[in-house]
C-alpha cells in the first residue's frame, strides 16, 4: 500500500496488527485546520516551508494547501527559505508563484538568526507587488 513504508515501515506494522487506516498527513491537517472554510472569500492564500522543490508535490504541506486553495479558485503564494530545482512542476498543481527569502549565501547560524527579518522583507515586497497590481 502506498505510504506504508514511511517512517521506517511503521505504517505497515500498524496496519498489520491494528485496525488503523492510512491517511496522508496533509489531508489530516487540511481537515482539522478548517482550511477549506477559511479560504472562502479569500483573495490569496499564503503557504511555505523551509525548502520548496520538485519533492513538494509529493505531499508536503504547501502542496496540500495549494490543492485545497486551487479547488476554490484562490491564488496561492508560496514563501520558502530555499527554492530548489524543479519548482516548475508546482505551478500546475496550484501554486501560482514562489518567493525565496534568503538574500545571500551565508552560514546556517546567520541564516537562522536573520530568518525573521528576511521573511519580513520578502513579505513586505510581496505586499508591495500586490498593492501595485491592485492599483
Amino acid at each position: 500500500m502506498p505510504g506504508a513504508g514511511a517512517a521506517g515501515g511503521l505504517c505497515a506494522g500498524l496496519m498489520a496488527f491494528t485496525q488503523c487506516t492510512l491517511r496522508r498527513g496533509i489531508d489530516i491537517v487540511v481537515e482539522f485546520s478548517g482550511l477549506s472554510d477559511n479560504l472562502v472569500g479569500a483573495d490569496f492564500c499564503f503557504t511555505g516551508e523551509g525548502r520548496i522543490d520538485y519533492q513538494t508535490k509529493f505531499g508536503k504541506t504547501p502542496y496540500g494547501v495549494a490543492r485545497t486553495a486551487k479547488a476554490q479558485g484562490v491564488p496561492v503564494i508560496a514563501v520558502s527559505g530555499c527554492v530548489g530545482e524543479g519548482i516548475e512542476a508546482l505551478y500546475g498543481e496550484g501554486i501560482d508563484t514562489i518567493f525565496g527569502i534568503i538574500p545571500r549565501a551565508d552560514n546556517i547560524e546567520a541564516l537562522l538568526k536573520d530568518g525573521p527579518i528576511n521573511m519580513e522583507r520578502a513579505c513586505e515586497n510581496i505586499g508591495r507587488l500586490l498593492k501595485k497590481a491592485a492599483a
